[in-house]
């Protein structure tokens, strides 16, 4: 109970930057109060004072019937506003909530994103954000409730404050009820909510890996574990609407009825005594339903306020979570000049205990060309993580310049060290946003020098709109090379210092790759350069080679050094040379 109203009064806190809206909302929810109070006394007195003995005229008919109208449209005016002025407050706080939740996401380090499903991510940031406009306007409903309720039961206690006190009776009921449903909906609305992040996972899964499903013909047992999932999510709602069938509007129910028989049966008893007015008893009956009606909204509202809580608890996971990026050293503001690169004695572990990359020592001066090479899982991308700053390492030192990495600003580091992925993604768009990235301080020209450096021009000049051609989600329409040649692009307009490609080739045929080359050695001319590759014959002009195996450097030297020594370097060029050793 301490964490779930830990959790409400957080989310209640977005709520602080918009009190014109909600304070505005709860006036006239007070005043709609009070019309609710109002309406049944016009006819009370109308009832008592012209109906039972017959002296109603027409005009007298007329003005109760235009005062009971004006107060009907004052209340749906006051209901408007009330509603209207929430919502619209509830929709900001709902802005502000995933605003907030998605600038965090990218402080978060590339840790939380290997352990984390994107469709676990996706769905915190659509689903459980959404949940929360409901949460709010659950808020309004209680406290229209409550007006709604101390109103009514202070005028059925000025009316008669012994059957008032019946109606009183039955509220601990409700709140053990009230009581029972929040402990045990939590679980419930818990559970749901994973399942549901469990259904928006495989579905994300399903359909970024759609060409592998339909190549390998796995179609069927793709829908069954869908299927699994989906009946797994069922079977939480169905135990939801079991639980609020119970425990929600036939409990109000029940106890309204129960109330109302006993307020008639106590007048009952009254009117063998004395004379009971009819316009009393159908006041305050009408208080009764009012005094229950908005409990029944209330109640029916838990639902949403308890899934607005496991949404919270959710949303704020994410939120206090502190796996961040890796963070600069206070005050960093070193620039990058040179582009030496120097890494002494580093190790580093993913997962903080595991090894991964063990003492690795290398110099790549400026405008120098380091190549690392090795088998899967050698910890060549691990050198270019930590050197990114996507991951922190653990011992030793990476120095740029001569200076610790950390001392530069994140802005400058990213500014002066360009990477080019073995997988290029592509954004939404056109060609020449693809390679700007929404930079405005990169021109049209300096776009189109970038794209004929790499020449990527080419294949973009005789495309219908050139720089201006639609780019699919992903670059599906663009082959893997055209792709690869945007990439190149976009890291060239850039002019960065240092130079980092992660198997940039890989993906790029024969043709293109020799189309490239060329571009390639004039991008790497005045720039730091480290390269992993697999091909071994695009690096043989590379100043430095090392040769990692299980993180560490097993050889280092130049392509004619390691092929003389007739060791692992020796061997993995034999052999995509097929057994044929030449220089």
């Amino acid at each position: 109970m301490c964490e779930q109203w830990h959790i409400f009064t957080r989310l209640m806190s977005y709520t602080g930057a918009y009190k014109k809206q909600f304070g505005g909302a709860l006036v006239a929810a007070a005043l709609l109060a009070g019309m609710n109070v109002a309406l049944p006394q016009i006819l009370q007195y109308f009832m008592d004072h012209f109906l039972t003995n017959k002296s109603a005229t027409v005009n007298i008919l007329l003005g109760f019937g235009a005062l009971y109208a004006l107060g009907t449209l004052l209340k749906a005016f006051f209901q408007f506003f009330q509603t209207f002025l929430f919502a619209m407050g509830s929709e900001r706080g709902l802005e502000d909530v995933r605003r907030e939740l998605f600038a965090k996401l990218h402080t978060l380090g590339m840790r939380y994103f290997d352990q984390t499903p994107a469709g676990s991510i996706v769905s915190r940031v659509t689903n459980d954000t959404m949940t929360l406009a409901d949460f709010w306007n659950v808020i309004l409903s209680v406290i229209v409730g409550l007006f709604s309720v101390v109103s009514s039961f202070v005028i059925m206690f000025n009316m008669n404050g012994k059957i008032s006190l019946l109606v009183l009776a039955f509220l601990p009921v409700l709140l053990i009820v009230i009581w029972y449903y929040s402990q045990y909906s939590s679980k419930v609305y818990r559970h749901m909510r994973e399942k549901l992040s469990e259904l928006n996972t495989k579905l994300n899964e399903s359909i970024e890996g759609i060409g592998i499903i339909q190549q390998f013909r796995q179609e069927a047992r793709i829908s069954r574990e869908f299927e699994a999932t989906n009946n797994d999510y069922l079977d939480t709602r169905k135990a939801m609407i079991r639980t609020n069938s119970l425990l929600l509007s036939p409990i109000i129910n029940l106890l309204y009825a129960l109330a109302l028989v006993a307020v008639l049966y106590a007048f009952g008893l009254q009117s063998q005594i004395t004379f009971v007015e009819a316009g009393v008893v159908y006041a305050f009956t009408t208080y009764v339903a009012n005094f229950f009606n908005p409990m029944t909204n209330m109640m029916d509202s838990l639902s949403s306020l308890q899934d607005g809580i496991v949404a919270g608890s959710r949303i704020f996971h994410i939120l206090d979570d502190t796996e961040y990026a890796p963070a600069q050293n206070p005050g960093a503001s070193k620039t990058i000049t040179t582009g030496k690169i120097e890494f002494k004695h580093v190790s580093f572990a993913y997962d903080g205990v595991h090894e991964i990359l063990h003492d690795i020592s290398f110099v790549a001066n400026p405008g120098e060309t380091v190549a690392l090479v090795g088998h899967t899982g050698s910890g060549k991308s691990s050198i270019i993580n930590v050197m990114m700053r996507f991951y922190e390492f653990g011992t030793g030192e990476i120095l740029i310049d001569d200076v610790d990495i950390r001392e530069y600003s994140m802005t400058d580091l990213r500014q002066k060290l360009g990477l080019v992925l073995q997988d290029s993604f592509m954004f939404y768009g056109d060609i020449s946003s693809n390679i700007r990235l929404f930079n405005e301080n990169i021109t049209d020209e300096q776009i189109h020098a970038a794209a004929k450096f790499v020449q990527a021009d080419r294949f973009i000049d005789k495309l219908p709109k050139t720089y201006h051609a639609r780019v699919l989600e992903g670059g599906a329409q663009f082959s893997s090379g055209e792709r690869q040649l945007i990439s190149f692009a976009r890291t060239v307009v850039t002019d960065p210092k240092i130079l980092v490609l992660d198997e940039a080739t890989a993906n790029i045929d024969t043709e293109t790759e020799s189309v490239i080359q060329e571009g390639l050695r004039r991008i790497r001319q005045g720039r730091t350069t480290i390269a992993i590759a697999h091909r071994l014959s695009t690096i043989k002009d590379a100043n430095l080679i090392l040769v990692l195996d299980a993180g560490k450097i097993i050889e280092r030297g130049t392509h004619e050094e390691l092929l003389a020594k007739q060791g692992r370097y020796y061997d993995m060029y034999r052999l995509q040379n097929g057994d044929a050793v030449t220089d």
